[in-house]
């Protein structure tokens, strides 16, 4: 079993969500597929959650065109026999669920701050699960999975950290049956222990899941699935002769994503490096690149 983390990206078109789908189907079941939101739909959720505290309505206007956006990749990509689902899907979350968060911090002015951070919490884990259902909806045989029910989480002095104990025992539980099947993941968000609050694993923390997930199931194989063809000897913005490093060891993968290298989210690293389960890095629109492979 491999684990494959998609990125807003590869979730963030028609043409990609193809694309994942067509590396995907490739593989011998079972996987368990990561994906992040829908390109750009993250900083979308927090700008209307701004302008909902400015008592700015306008941000329902915005919600109705990520409706639209994601209604269009259902139509382009889901199976025929499950567009309604996932149709009915998608409005429930966005009608029940979106709106009365917005309509809440627009309308109530003496929100008190600690709940304005919790609602905001909640509203941004909704990227991960409208784009989950998209990509579960494209498989005939995908397993849906909510990431809620199992990745917890504990505060600390820096701000939130996984609690490994309680998430290892909720996954086992939850990834019982892994004999077959495509198994969808929201990647990025979880939950509080204690409190059963929305939280998550910070901003890029959708390699983190997926890491967190290769670990606790021993997976053979951890793939990042991007935009770019794996960790390059320069920026090839800046560097036109800039070419693939086609191995690297986690340590050299540390290095550079805490220098601040985009490509994988740097606590994605360590866990998986414990484990020495390899992490290959490739290109969802370039699926034949043979990429960066970490070990």
């Amino acid at each position: 079993m491999k684990v494959m983390k998609f990125g807003g990206t590869s979730v963030g078109s028609i043409e990609s969500l193809r694309n994942l789908r067509d590396i995907v189907k490739a593989e011998e079941r079972p996987v368990i597929v990561v994906v992040s939101a829908m390109g750009g739909f993250t900083n979308q959720l927090l700008a209307m959650c701004e302008q909902a505290q400015q008592r700015d309505i306008s941000c329902l206007d915005t919600l109705e065109q990520a409706r639209k956006r994601h209604h269009g990749a259902i139509d382009g990509v889901v199976v025929e026999s499950m567009r309604d689902e996932v149709h009915a899907t998608i409005d429930r979350f966005i009608d029940e669920s979106l709106k009365p968060y917005y309509l809440a911090l627009a309308t109530n002015p003496h929100m008190p701050v600690e709940e304005i951070g919790r609602v905001c919490d909640a509203i941004v884990a909704h990227g991960e699960i409208l784009s989950s259902a998209i990509v579960t909806g494209m498989f005939e045989d995908g397993v849906p999975h909510l990431s809620l029910n199992y990745m917890r989480t504990v505060p600390d002095a820096t701000g939130r950290v996984l609690d490994w104990e309680e998430t290892e025992r909720l996954v086992k539980e939850d990834f019982a049956d892994l004999t077959q099947g495509i198994h969808v993941v929201q990647g990025f968000i979880s939950r509080d222990k204690d409190t059963g609050d929305v939280t998550n694993l910070g901003r890029g923390g959708s390699d983190y899941t997926a890491a967190i997930l290769a670990t606790l199931l021993d997976a053979e194989a951890l793939e990042i699935w991007t935009d770019v063809d794996g960790f390059m000897t320069a920026d090839p913005r800046t560097h036109p002769d800039a070419t693939v490093i086609p191995q690297m060891s986690y340590q050299q993968a540390q290095v550079m994503c805490d220098a601040g290298a985009k490509v994988i989210y740097p606590p994605t690293i360590a866990p998986v490096a414990m484990k020495k389960i390899p992490v290959w890095v490739k290109n969802t629109f370039n699926p034949s690149a043979p990429g960066t492979v970490i070990i």
